[in-house]
C-alpha cells in the first residue's frame, strides 16, 4: 500500500463538510456538520429512519492468481465535547489530577482570548492485516474494537501564568465491528467485502436527537485497502471480461476508487464521496478548505472579506478553521493568482477541429 500517495486526497475525504464557509460557528450551516461518511449508532438508526445508516459496506475485485495478502485500515472523526470553566480564583499550581471545582459557563475570556464550549473532533484509526496464502475462506471474518472514553482537562493561564480557567474534553467509549469476506468469482478474481459497523451502546434514542447521536458515531467514515502480490480492478471502467463480476460489487455507503500514482492498481480508497479513479488534491491548492465543492480562488476572496469581529470568532472557535484565516492572510499574490486558473495541457488543433 502507497500510504503517502492517498495521504492527501485521503485527508481531504476525512475532513470534507468539517467547517464551512464563513467558518464561524455561529452560522446556520455550521450548525449541523458533517454530513457524509457517519456511521450512527445502531439504535439510534432503527428509530430515525431514513439516510442515516449505522454500517457501511465496501465490494471490489482483487486479481491475482492468489490473494496473499490485503491490508485493511479504517479511518474517522471522533467527535469531542468541548466544555469552559471558569477557577473560583487563580491557580499557581495546576493539579495533576483532574479532580478541581470550576463553574461551567458559556465564556470566558483569559489573557485577551475568548474561550466557548464546542464540538471539536479527533483522528482515528483501525487497521488489520489480513495474509491469505493459498486458500480463501468462505466464511466472514469478524473483528471487534473499542476506543475508551476519557476526560481531559487544559489549564487556560493568564499573564501571571497562572491557571483561571479550564477546558474540559469528554469523549464517550466507542465500538466498531468489522467483517470480512473473501469470495472467489474466478479462477484469477476475488470478490473483496469490508462492512464496518457501528456497534457502540446508545441508551434510550427517542429522548436524544443527532447532536447528541453524533458524540457516539463514526464520522466522515472510509477505509483504504492495499493489495500486496495481487491488484484492485477499476469498477468504475473494468476489463471487459470482468463487467459483470463488477456489476455484482453492492457497495453501501461508498464508493472505491483506484488511488496513487495512474496506471497502479495496488491501493484503493473507498470513499463516502463519490470520486473518479486516481483523485489528486490540485498542486495550486494551498491547503486544507473542507469544502470541495467550492473553488478555491472564490473561497479564499470570500475569506478576505471577513469582518474583524468574524475573524476573531472563526480563530477563538477552531483551531483548524483559525489555521485556514491565518494561510489566506498571508497568501502571497502570486500564490493566489496560482489559484486563477492553470492549463494542464496544450496540443494544436487539426483541420477537422478547425473547421
Amino acid at each position: 500500500m502507497n500510504l503517502a500517495a492517498v495521504e492527501k486526497i485521503a485527508r481531504a475525504v476525512l475532513y470534507e463538510g468539517y467547517m464551512l464557509y464563513p467558518y464561524r460557528p455561529s452560522s446556520v450551516k455550521n450548525r449541523q456538520r458533517f454530513n457524509f461518511g457517519v456511521l450512527y449508532p445502531q439504535s439510534y438508526v432503527e428509530l430515525h429512519t431514513g439516510s442515516d445508516a449505522s454500517a457501511s459496506q465496501t465490494q471490489c475485485l482483487v486479481q491475482g492468481s492468489i490473494l496473499p495478502e490485503i491490508e485493511i485500515r479504517i479511518r474517522f472523526l471522533q467527535s469531542a465535547q468541548r466544555f469552559v470553566g471558569r477557577l473560583p480564583e487563580p491557580l499557581a499550581n495546576w493539579p495533576v489530577e483532574d479532580k478541581v471545582c470550576f463553574e461551567p459557563v458559556d465564556s470566558l475570556e483569559v489573557d485577551g482570548r475568548i474561550f466557548r464550549p464546542g464540538a471539536e473532533v479527533e483522528e482515528r484509526e483501525f487497521s488489520l492485516r489480513l495474509v491469505y496464502g493459498d486458500s480463501i475462506s468462505f466464511t466472514p471474518s469478524r473483528y471487534e474494537h473499542s476506543i475508551p472514553g476519557r476526560r481531559d482537562l487544559e489549564p487556560l493561564l493568564d499573564a501571571a501564568g497562572d491557571a483561571a480557567g479550564v477546558i474540559v474534553r469528554e469523549r464517550e467509549n466507542l465500538v466498531l465491528a468489522v467483517e470480512v469476506l473473501a469470495q472467489r468469482c474466478r479462477e484469477d478474481v476475488f470478490k473483496f467485502s469490508v462492512r464496518v459497523s457501528n456497534q457502540t451502546p446508545f441508551a434510550d434514542p427517542g429522548r436524544h436527537g443527532r447532536d447528541e447521536a453524533l458524540i457516539y458515531s463514526l464520522i466522515s467514515t472510509h477505509v483504504v485497502l492495499g493489495a500486496n502480490n495481487c491488484e484492485f480492478v477499476s469498477l468504475l471502467d473494468p476489463p471487459e471480461d470482468m463487467c459483470k463480476f463488477a456489476a455484482g460489487c453492492q457497495n453501501i455507503g461508498t464508493w472505491p476508487v483506484l488511488v496513487g500514482e495512474s496506471g497502479r492498481r495496488d491501493t484503493m480508497l473507498s470513499s463516502p464521496i463519490i470520486l473518479y479513479d486516481y483523485p489528486q488534491v490540485a498542486p495550486e491548492s494551498a491547503g486544507d478548505l473542507f469544502d470541495g465543492t467550492e473553488i478555491d480562488e472564490i473561497l479564499s476572496l470570500r475569506i478576505m472579506t471577513l469582518t474583524e469581529d468574524e475573524k476573531r470568532e472563526v480563530r477563538e472557535a477552531d483551531e483548524r478553521a483559525g489555521r485556514i484565516l491565518e494561510r489566506t492572510e498571508s497568501m502571497p499574490p502570486e500564490q493566489l493568482m496560482k489559484l486563477h486558473g492553470v492549463v494542464r495541457s496544450m496540443r494544436p488543433l487539426n483541420d477537422k477541429e478547425i473547421s
